[in-house]
């Protein structure tokens, strides 16, 4: 049975919000959630960017039932790979088995503000590679020492490790991502739905394993709000992965996007209150075998809104799928 998750988009709204919007998406029936984990959001107009861990660690205490991931983390750049494996151990032991580490190669956006530099993509995804073997050995207990092409570790070790290992999904885009996925990971994260991701993702061990997407949306009573809403906010996810892993900055991303029309947007999210047009854009995620779909309603003070009508109308009619 497919499932549906909630997701905390910390570019949008602050802390305490973030945790007070999980804990009633856990009320409102959501199979499970996930948490962005940015430095910048993506537009000035999105206003928030806290830290994710930090919230991460409320909302573990706040809720009882709903699981966590992180979607995703780069352990790479502005995260050493044993300082993102010992937060993620003890996010288990806070969640009391909740949650799974979803990792990423990044973008320039976020890891650009510890000032070393932004490497090519072929880099980048040799450094996930490293981080991830890196954090495994880690979670396997027992002292790791690792000097690598991009990592040296000296003695490390989790002192405080949960009974179940946490379980690992990487975020693709492309066949290499893929073939490093089905090799090293618990569970394939996806933005697009793309057959051949998963068809690669199998093909290199990925067969039977969960494969998350994810959906941003816009609800509103009034779909003219709704397109507005999500021209003003999310017209950066137009760009692309290629694009937008690169680009430093807002300012960057404002001009990017320039002209991005709100017609734009609306042909590529789900606006307003038709339940139809939103069952439509979650199928063509299960249609090509993604197991978890989590949405993202637009809008850091649009969430509780959103919430009542999911309950009431959205999960009832997607469950029917």
């Amino acid at each position: 049975m497919v499932q549906f998750g909630y997701t905390m988009m910390t570019e949008q709204a602050g802390p305490r919000a973030l945790v007070g919007d999980v804990v009633a998406a856990e009320r409102a029936g959501f199979d499970f959630s996930v948490t962005s984990d940015h430095y910048f959001p993506w537009l000035d107009s999105q206003g928030h960017a806290p830290y994710a861990w930090s919230v991460l660690g409320a909302a573990a205490q706040a809720t009882s039932t709903i699981p966590l991931m992180t979607y995703v983390t780069c352990p790479t750049t502005r995260y050493h790979p044993v300082v993102v494996a010992q937060k993620a151990a003890t996010l288990q032991l806070l969640s009391e088995g909740r949650f799974r580490l979803g990792l990423g190669s990044g973008e320039n956006l976020n890891e650009h503000v510890v000032g070393a530099g932004w490497p090519s993509a072929a880099v980048r995804l040799e450094m996930l590679k490293e981080a991830v073997e890196i954090i495994g050995a880690l979670f396997d207990g027992g002292y790791v020492n690792h000097h690598g092409q991009h990592f040296d570790v000296d003695d490390a070790k989790l002192w405080d490790l949960p009974d179940a290992r946490v379980p690992i999904g990487i975020a693709v885009s492309g066949q290499r991502s893929c073939e490093l996925a089905g090799r090293l990971a618990d569970l394939v994260i996806a933005t697009e739905a793309k057959e051949e991701l998963l068809a690669d993702f199998d093909r290199h061990g990925g067969a039977g394993k969960p494969r998350i997407g994810q959906l941003p949306i816009c609800y509103d009573q009034d779909r003219d709000v709704a397109v507005h809403r999500a021209h003003d906010q999310f017209r950066w996810s137009l760009g692309g992965w290629k694009v937008n892993s690169e680009l430093p900055g807002t300012t960057a991303f404002g001009q990017a996007t320039r002209f991005v029309r709100p017609d734009d947007i609306a042909k590529s999210v789900p606006c307003g209150d038709d339940v139809a047009e939103f069952i439509d854009a979650v199928r063509a995620y299960t249609e090509v075998g993604f197991t978890e779909i989590a949405l993202v309603q637009i809008g850091g003070a649009q969430q509780r809104p959103f919430l009542r009508w999911a309950q009431e109308t959205l999960l009832p009619a997607l469950r029917e799928l």
